[in-house]
């Protein structure tokens, strides 16, 4: 969804050019005093690159926190203007018997709305069927992200309003949704490809292709089962504190600790990617760990992180070049004092 929003300045040029174009319909107008108000339209009002008007397009959907013109005639003694019944301000400087220029309130609501325009009046009330769109869907995540077709998998994020969910090319069942999660069944073929969720506000893909999971809730199936601190201490699966899926991965650090991800078993072949993904965080306000793989110190990835999430993209040729295949990866923190405590959460490959 491309917004509407415009500067200061360009409200204003705005309201200049169409109060001037509407001068002579309000000499007219003055015979309608008493009519009650007609909406005949409402178009969005926008400016060019130079801040200029453009031209007045009639829609029937619009945006909260957006400049809109509704017109029509009987406007002159306008009390209320309503949104999905939400009282929205308007300032009476930008209204004239044809129009009513109004900024819809951004906490207008868009879920199980009525989907009405009310102009009130002294003389009566209009009624125009309008809609207001929820932002565009935003993904964060889904899970699992390895899914087998027919596996129900979980979308997370926000703004899902009657959603239509696509994996790769092919249309995906929704089986149930709310405004920040959606479930749907896995398409068969679909490795590699990439969830998007489509409402009428636009589209958003998630970060994470299918089948590229190394940590996600669980181990992959190629992940030996002790991973965790070499220290042996292992870690806790945290559900409170996570950005992707329903938990994260909670490990206590001394100084120079390594969190070790092995596939000793199965060693997985780098053809498909170009790197590895994770998120991190720290209890303390700033952290830092090398990361690298097949034991090849050297050529780790320094990377820092604070309290807040830091999401990061290491490309092979970080971490020494692409090797055949991996065996291991290690997350070894790095000059720091010891002592802390570490969350990883999405841990996974990017593709080629």
């Amino acid at each position: 969804m491309k917004s509407l929003k415009i500067s200061g300045i360009g409200i204003l040029l705005l309201l200049l050019s169409f109060l001037s174009l509407n001068s002579c319909s309000d000499d007219d107008s003055k015979t309608n005093v008493g009519a009650p108000p007609v909406i005949s339209s409402v178009s969005a009002s926008t400016v060019d690159d130079n801040g200029n008007p453009t031209a007045l397009t009639p829609v029937n959907l619009g945006y909260a926190n957006n400049y809109y013109i509704i017109s029509g005639s009987g406007f002159t003694s306008v009390q209320k203007v309503y949104f999905n019944e939400t009282d929205t301000y308007f300032n009476p400087a930008f209204v004239t018997d044809n129009t009513i220029i109004v900024n819809i309130d951004i906490d207008t609501p868009y879920a199980d709305a009525s989907d009405e325009l009310k102009v009130v009046t002294a003389n009566g009330t209009a009624v125009y069927h309008f809609v207001i769109a929820p932002p565009a869907p935003l993904v964060n995540s889904f899970n699992p992200i390895n899914a087998a077709a027919g596996e129900t998998v979980t979308v997370y994020g926000d703004f899902f309003l009657d959603p239509v969910v696509t994996v790769g090319t092919t249309a995906a069942t929704v089986i149930s949704s709310t405004m920040t999660e959606i479930q749907f069944v896995m398409p068969a073929d679909s490795n590699y490809d990439y969830v998007e969720v489509t409402t009428i506000s636009g589209s958003n893909t998630a970060p994470q292709a299918i089948g590229t999971a190394i940590y996600d809730d669980a181990r992959a199936s190629f992940v030996e089962n002790w991973l965790g601190p070499w220290d042996g201490s292992g870690f806790t699966v945290n559900t409170s504190i996570k950005i992707q899926g329903e938990s994260s991965i909670e490990a206590n650090y001394t100084a120079y600790t390594g969190f070790k991800i092995p596939m000793f078993a199965s060693p997985v072949s780098t053809a498909p990617y170009s790197g590895i993904r994770i998120s991190l965080k720290s209890t303390k306000p700033a952290g830092k760990v090398k990361i690298y793989v097949n034991g090849n110190n050297g050529a780790g990835k320094e990377i820092e992180f604070t309290s807040n999430w830091t999401s990061v993209v290491i490309p092979f040729a970080d971490l020494g070049g692409a090797p055949a295949s991996l065996n291991e990866i290690v997350i070894q923190e790095f000059a720091n004092a010891g002592g802390d405590k570490l969350f990883f959460d999405d841990i996974g490959f990017i593709l080629r």
